[in-house]
């Protein structure tokens, strides 16, 4: 890794490979923990360049659907956010059965031929991220499918019907267990991003996933790369509000998902709402859109202004280094466009970080 990655002070011989790796918030998180990133499988141009920036000995694979995980080398640990477009409550819902979140089997079935090639000794752990709307699409049935997958063996579907936020199972000597993290009680500070999550934990070695996902453990802090002027929270502000005279900054993010379907339905009060509150967290990045927000200095509402998420704003609220996403492997600058899309696509890293945390010390 280069000069400028964080340094941790775990040492392990553990080792780390990446599907649907984007651009490598596990390989980061892992680092931070002593794990060492292997190897890594993505398609997408610009996060492939970020990745190879900061992990130039870091293998990449290239196109999923093409990898035999009998052939390549055996890591402790695989993790992948697979596609979630037909599963998200805002796409078509087509579920697993989609053509991008159908990805999925193709993990699993690396994940089996590298068991089987290795006499089930590798991987041990695989970690699984996806959204909320796993849970439901498919009449509830994708995330049982999800579930039978990792264990091999039938699930029941719970008798409430609902998939409950965080909960485990047990089948063939798998461990599995799942829950629901939101980025906005993440990190040191938290991060100010509403980001719900489901993360998996499929232990094949053992009975760890429950302490790996559920046990309370402090995180290391880590600074960010380098020192541009962040947005201020409202707490940070009253805090400095003698530097600026006394004039506290407001920031109100937009909910601009809400704020077009209410305009569409002409509900005022809705619309309103969707301007938010003082203290409201961000709306969930996203690949396809930039955010905006509203500023302006208590008092003074009519000298505010409107303007969108910078990528270095958006890399803060990931809780990634701060130009992380700047440049690629050979210096080149990679595009806001391109910035912002893998951003919306990527991992909270606090969450990424607590999951890592807790492999290191199990295994």
């Amino acid at each position: 890794m280069i000069d400028d990655m964080p340094k941790n002070n775990y040492s392990t011989n553990l080792k780390l490979g990446s599907l649907f790796d984007g651009i490598g918030v596990f390989p980061l998180s892992a680092s931070r923990y002593g794990i060492t990133p292997t190897w890594a499988s993505e398609i997408e141009k610009a996060p492939v360049s970020i990745t190879k920036r900061y992990f130039p000995t870091m293998l990449h694979f290239g196109d999923i659907t093409k990898i035999d995980g009998g052939k390549k080398p055996p890591v402790h640990i695989i993790t992948f956010g697979s596609p979630c477009q037909n599963l998200s409550n805002i796409g078509k819902r087509e579920g697993l059965t989609g053509s991008q979140s159908s990805l999925f089997y193709h993990a699993i079935r690396i994940i089996e031929e590298m068991r089987c090639a290795t006499n089930g000794a590798y991987p041990a752990i695989a970690v699984w991220e996806n959204v909320m709307g796993a849970f439901s699409s498919n009449n509830r049935l994708d995330f049982k499918a999800v579930l039978e997958s990792f264990t091999n063996t039938e699930i029941p579907m719970p008798t409430s019907g609902v998939w409950a936020k965080a909960g485990m199972v047990r089948g063939n000597e798998v461990d599995v267990c799942w829950r629901v993290l939101d980025a906005r009680y993440w990190g040191k500070p938290t991060l100010p991003q509403r980001r719900r999550r489901i993360f998996l934990v499929a232990d094949f070695g053992g009975k760890r996933a429950r302490e790996i996902l559920f046990k309370t453990r402090e995180l290391q802090s880590f600074p960010a790369s380098c020192g541009e002027d962040r947005l201020p929270s409202t707490a940070a502000s009253r805090r400095s509000s003698e530097k600026t005279r006394r004039k506290i900054p407001v920031i109100r993010p937009f909910q601009k998902r809400r704020m077009r379907s209410t305009a569409k339905d002409k509900n005022k009060s809705g619309f309103i709402g969707s301007f938010g509150r003082t203290n409201d967290p961000f709306p969930t990045l996203l690949a396809g859109s930039v955010n905006i927000f509203s500023f302006w200095y208590e008092g003074n509402e009519k000298e505010g202004y409107i303007r969108q998420l910078t990528p270095l704003e958006c890399e803060r609220l990931m809780g990634l280094p701060e130009g992380w996403t700047a440049l690629g492997h050979k210096d080149e600058v990679i595009s806001d466009y391109a910035r912002y899309k893998a951003i919306g696509n990527a991992i909270a890293v606090p969450c990424a970080e607590y999951i890592m945390a807790g492999i290191a010390e199990v295994l």
